[in-house]
């Protein structure tokens, strides 16, 4: 009795040399592709300063900070580093205060001070200049268009220096951009436009 005879396997053939080229230049090809697209995402979200957010909220949020200047009303330099800079730019989260004159190369571009802007400027600069102020940060926007880092800013006697300026009727509630005191930053407006007090003076 003979034994059953065994099936051959087909025997694999390997692709032609040109193909297998052409297969790994198109893989190399994919994975550069890819390894750009994700070094352009990594640039736009540093741009955005996404990157940044988990470390400014653990430099920042709650803490202490000496104000070592006073841009106007509403922005503050306080003393700790911040990129090749050793200060740190905020911007006072929620409100606005009237802008300072600006001079320019092209004196057609200068523009004059806003009413109230000095008076707003001493404000800050008294509440705060060369003092300790702790800082409040919202977890989902930081930082604004020009990499300034938005904060609540509280003063060392606990009072907030954001609605100091508003009841005194030298900023206004900026409401483009939610928070978790827009609501009282918007009724201590209404207060002091009711009072007629600082920017609302002979105003309806």
């Amino acid at each position: 009795m003979t034994a059953p005879r065994r099936k051959s396997r087909p025997r694999r053939t390997r692709p032609p040399l040109n193909e297998f080229l052409a297969h790994r230049r198109k893989r190399r090809h994919i994975i550069a592709a890819a390894v750009a697209i994700a070094l352009l995402a990594l640039a736009l979200a540093d741009r955005a300063g996404w990157l940044l957010a988990g470390d400014d909220l653990r430099r920042y949020d709650g803490r202490s900070f000496r104000v070592t200047r006073v841009i106007d009303g509403d922005t503050i330099d306080i003393a700790a580093p911040d990129g090749d800079s050793p200060t740190t730019r905020i911007r006072l989260w929620g409100i606005d205060t009237p802008e300072l004159a600006r001079t320019y190369d092209d004196p057609a571009k200068d523009r004059p001070a806003e009413s109230f802007a000095d008076e707003a400027t001493h404000f800050t600069t008294q509440a705060c200049l060369n003092q300790p102020v702790q800082l409040t940060l919202e977890p989902h926007r930081l930082r604004g268009n020009y990499g300034r880092l938005l904060a609540h800013i509280h003063l060392p006697d606990g009072s907030s220096l954001n609605e100091s300026l508003l009841t005194a009727g030298l900023a206004c509630a900026d409401q483009r951009f939610s928070h978790r005191w827009i609501d009282r930053y918007t009724l201590l407006e209404d207060q002091a436009r009711h009072d007629q007090l600082g920017i609302w003076q002979n105003k309806p």
